[in-house]
C-alpha cells in the first residue's frame, strides 16, 4: 500500500499532484492552511486533511510531536512526502526586506520540509520505504534579482536533498525537483509585484502572454510519474524538464 503526505494541497500545483495521487488509488494527507473542497468531495474516502500555517513553526512542531503523522503512515509500505508548499515574499532588494516576512518565508519554505522529512523519516524507520520530493525551482540553482530569500530557500532544499541522498539511509530516496513555470497563483502574484522589486517581471508576463507556462495539471503528471518510478532517488537535484 502507498500513502502519501502532500502539503501546499489547497490549491495549484499542490491540489493537482493531491488529485494525481488519489486518482491512482493512493490515499492522501494534505496539509494546508485550509481545505481543498473539491478533491474532499471528488475523494471522501482517500483524502484526509489537516489545517496547519506551516510558516508557524511552534504550531508545526507541536503537531509533528504528536502521533497524527505516524498514524496515517502505520500500514503503508511506501510513504510518499511532497514538500510542495511556499511562500514568495518577501520580493525586492535586501533593505525592503521585512524580518517578520523573511522570517516567515524561512519557516515555511525551508523549515518545515526539513521537519516533514526527518518525521517522515522517523514514522517509518521500522518498516516502509520512504520517498521524498521537494518542490525546487531555478531561483534556487540561478541569481534572480528580488528573489533572495526565494531562492535562498530553494537552494537550501537542494542541498538538504543532496546530503541526504548521501546519508544513504536504509528505505529513504530523495529528490529536490525543479518543475518549470507554471500557472499558478504564484505567478500572479509575480506578475502584480511592482517592476522596481521584480526586474524581470516583464519576462515572466510574456510567458503568460505567449502561453508558455505549463498547466498544474500536466506538471504534476510528470512529477508523480518521477515520485512513482524506479530511478526516483538515484540523483537529487534535478530539473523535471531534463526527464524522459
Amino acid at each position: 500500500m502507498i500513502k502519501a503526505i502532500v502539503t501546499g494541497h489547497s490549491r495549484g500545483l499542490g491540489a493537482a499532484i493531491a488529485a494525481n495521487l488519489l486518482a491512482r488509488d493512493i490515499a492522501v494527507l494534505g496539509i494546508a492552511r485550509r481545505g481543498n473542497t473539491a478533491l474532499a468531495a471528488a475523494f471522501p474516502d482517500r483524502l484526509a486533511e489537516v489545517a496547519l500555517d506551516l510558516a508557524d513553526g511552534d504550531a508545526l512542531a507541536g503537531w509533528l510531536a504528536g502521533d497524527a503523522l505516524a498514524g496515517f503512515a502505520a500500514g503503508a509500505e511506501r510513504l510518499l512526502l511532497v514538500n510542495n508548499a511556499g511562500l514568495l515574499a518577501p520580493v525586492g532588494a535586501l533593505a525592503a526586506q521585512p524580518p517578520d516576512a523573511i522570517a516567515r518565508a524561512i519557516a515555511c519554505n525551508v523549515a518545515a520540509p526539513l521537519m516533514f522529512a526527518a518525521a517522515a523519516a522517523k514514522a517509518t524507520a521500522s518498516a516502509a520505504e520512504l520517498r521524498i520530493l521537494h518542490v525546487s525551482s531555478g531561483a534556487g540553482r540561478n541569481a534572480i534579482p528580488g528573489w533572495s530569500v526565494y531562492g535562498a530557500g530553494k537552494a537550501a532544499l537542494d542541498h538538504h536533498a543532496r546530503v541526504v541522498a548521501a546519508d544513504a539511509a536504509p528505505g529513504v530516496r530523495i529528490c529536490s525537483l525543479a518543475p518549470g513555470v507554471i500557472d499558478t497563483d504564484m505567478q500572479a502574484e509575480i506578475r502584480a509585484t511592482a517592476q522596481e522589486n521584480f526586474p524581470l517581471r516583464k519576462k515572466f508576463e510574456a510567458l503568460k502572454e505567449s502561453g508558455s507556462l505549463a498547466t498544474p495539471a500536466a506538471c504534476a503528471a510528470g512529477i508523480v510519474a518521477h515520485l512513482l518510478g524506479e530511478r526516483f532517488g538515484e540523483v537529487p537535484v534535478l530539473d523535471l524538464r531534463e526527464q524522459d
